[in-house]
């Protein structure tokens, strides 16, 4: 099993990489084309800023894209996940992967960001990376960011308003956490164990 975690100069690499050491199914930090497409499946981990993290992972969108469209399991964290919307309104418009439809939009003005902390998760629909985890789990965000709830949402949370926490493609095989399953204890150990299982 060869588990691609991109490595694009965004943070948060080392401690996803170690999250999936823990559950069993230890991940290869990699930014070379050839190793992703190779993988049997592609964490997309991300802190920072949606435009420059997308510069950044230019050179690896037409792989990434393929290999999504080609059904491998996708799991994209938390700029990883706002990425695989069409945009983001973070440094302008921004073009994103184009993966899942819709834009991902600041949060509302009146509201402190980011929105930093524990929330519970609303599950909307059965999906693999959620097996064994009941709903009203509690998980770990950080973010300024969010995508509205829609017919891609598989779980969302509040903060001033209903957004999605987790987020799938049509198909299911490619997913986002717009929280952080690696910093959210045992819970999120059982969603990286669950992603490695849909392999």
């Amino acid at each position: 099993m060869r588990i691609a975690i991109v490595d694009y100069d965004a943070g948060n690499i080392r401690s996803v990489e170690r999250g999936l050491a823990f559950v069993g199914r230890p991940g290869r930090i990699t930014s070379d084309p050839g190793e992703i497409e190779a993988a049997d499946a592609i964490v997309l981990p991300g802190v920072g800023a949606f435009e420059a993290c997308m510069r950044h992972v230019a050179p690896l969108v037409d792989v990434l894209r393929e290999r999504i469209d080609a059904g491998i399991p996708f799991l994209g964290i938390c700029l990883g996940m706002q990425m695989l919307y069409e945009a983001s309104e973070e440094g302008g418009l921004v073009e994103g992967l184009g993966i899942v439809p819709g834009r991902v939009t600041r949060f509302d003005g009146s509201l402190k960001v980011p929105h930093m902390g524990w929330n519970s998760l609303d599950v909307r629909r059965d999906h693999p990376l959620l097996k064994d985890i009941p709903g009203g789990s509690f998980v770990y965000f950080v973010h300024s960011y969010r995508a509205g709830v829609d017919g891609n949402t598989v779980a969302s949370t509040d903060y001033g308003g209903a957004f999605t926490a987790i987020a799938a493609n049509d198909a299911g095989n490619a997913v986002g956490t717009q929280f952080h399953p690696e910093k959210s204890g045992i819970i999120g150990l059982r969603m990286l164990k669950n992603f490695a299982a849909m392999i």
